[in-house]
This record gives C-alpha cells, sequence and structure tokens, in this order.
C-alpha cells in the first residue's frame, strides 16, 4: 500500500526543528559530547586569543560569541539534526507506505574503525562493531528494502508477517522511484525501528490510523419480538 502525501502533511510529518527523539539521537554517546565540550572550550580560548591579539576587534560582540561558542554543546545537536532533517525535506514528493515484514536476522557489523598505539608504540586500528537488527519488509506490488537499526531488547518482539509502516521519499511526482525510506513503525506492538528518527511520531500514528481499515461492523439484528405468556 503506498499513499502520496501532500507537501503539507509531509512537511508536517519530517519537522523542519529537531525533536526530541531526534536531539537525543544527535546529544550521541559520552565521547560525543565530551568532544563538544572540547569543541566549545576550543572555540572559546580562540575568541580570548583574538581579542588579545586585535584589541577592539569586533568591540560589543565579544560577550555574544563567547555565549554562542560556549553553549554549542547544548544547540550544537539541534543544528546537526535540523541539517538532517534538512536533507529528507528536500525531496519534492512522499508517501505512506504500508507492508509487511518478510525477514528478520541479527548482524554484527563494523560501525567505526579508530587509529590507537598500543604499548609498544606501534600504531594499530580498532574495529568497533555493533550488534544490529536487519528487516527485510515489502508489499504486494513487488516493493523490497531493508531496514536497519542498532539492537535493542524490545526488538525480540518483532516477527515476519507483522505490518509494517513508514514514509517514503522521491522526486517523483508517481513514487514510481524511491528514493529513501524512513524509519518503521510496527503498529501490532507500538514499536519504532531504525538509525535515526526522522518522522514526528505523533503526527505519523495519526496518519496511520486515518488511512488503516475500519473493522467490519456486526450487522444491525432486527429487534426481538415479544410474546406476551398467559397465565393459566
Amino acid at each position: 500500500m503506498l499513499v502520496p502525501l501532500t507537501r503539507a502533511k509531509l512537511e508536517q510529518i519530517v519537522p523542519a526543528i529537531a525533536t526530541g527523539p531526534q536531539y537525543r539521537y544527535a546529544w550521541g554517546r559520552p565521547r560525543d559530547w565530551l568532544q563538544k565540550v572540547l569543541v566549545s572550550v576550543v572555540g572559546l580560548v580562540a575568541l580570548l586569543l583574538l581579542s588579545l591579539l586585535f584589541e577592539g576587534f569586533a568591540q560589543g560582540l565579544d560577550l555574544f560569541f563567547s555565549i554562542v561558542v560556549g553553549l554549542y554543546w547544548l544547540w550544537g545537536p539541534v543544528y546537526w539534526a535540523s541539517v538532517k532533517n534538512s536533507r529528507y525535506r528536500r525531496y519534492k514528493y512522499g508517501g505512506f507506505w504500508r507492508g509487511r515484514i518478510l525477514d528478520v536476522f541479527i548482524s554484527d557489523d563494523l560501525v567505526e574503525e579508530v587509529e590507537s598505539f598500543n604499548q609498544d608504540g606501534e600504531l594499530v586500528i580498532v574495529e568497533n562493531r555493533e550488534r544490529r537488527i536487519n528487516l527485510e519488509i515489502g508489499d504486494e506490488s513487488g516493493f523490497r528494502t531493508r531496514l536497519q537499526a542498532p539492537l535493542k531488547r524490545v526488538h525480540k518482539l518483532i516477527a515476519p508477517g507483522q505490518v509494517a509502516e513508514g514514509l517514503v521519499f522521491s522526486n517523483q511526482p508517481d513514487l514510481s522511484q524511491i528514493d529513501r525510506f524512513s524509519d518503521l513503525y510496527i503498529p501490532s506492538q507500538d514499536l519504532w525501528v531504525g538509525e535515526y528518527p526522522i518522522l514526528q511520531r505523533d503526527v505519523f500514528v495519526d496518519v496511520s490510523n486515518d488511512l488503516r481499515p475500519r473493522r467490519a461492523r456486526p450487522r444491525s439484528r432486527p429487534p426481538a419480538r415479544r410474546v406476551s405468556r398467559r397465565s393459566r
């Protein structure tokens, strides 16, 4: 099932400014947070050196730039998540997709290579691997794709045959060529799966509920006729 969405609805589901889940994703791990703090500290030192070397340079703006640079660790995740959102909003067309999970399997993937030195002072490459869940999804039209995400405990609830929903992005009005796929929603488990939480989830769920086929109502039966009993 593929239902085209209006541009207004698409921009409502894919926000321009970072949401809470997107902010937490862009915040990253503790190591990433330390890097952001380090950038803020280096930036403040650089501003201090500039003010000492060029006395009067950007006079009156020192405090402004100091606040902006010093709080980079706080507003940086908002900025980078918003930049990531813009990459999805750049597509002209989008549609609501509903299909099923065809297969589920776990993989151990290389996510990062870090250069380090061992005790002998030799340069070594340390591989950071991560267990990831892989979902093969598709629909009756023949569309097939694979979605991958870091493995979590709640993923044990996922099984082949479950209904899966998401958003597709394209530059073709008829969505004949799908360029990107969003994170995945599994209604039966109220579970989200994906690398990056691109969707405004409450808005997407509302769209999902509106497009979900309603169960057939039971036929109304004619009222039972009352039979009066005569006393004997």
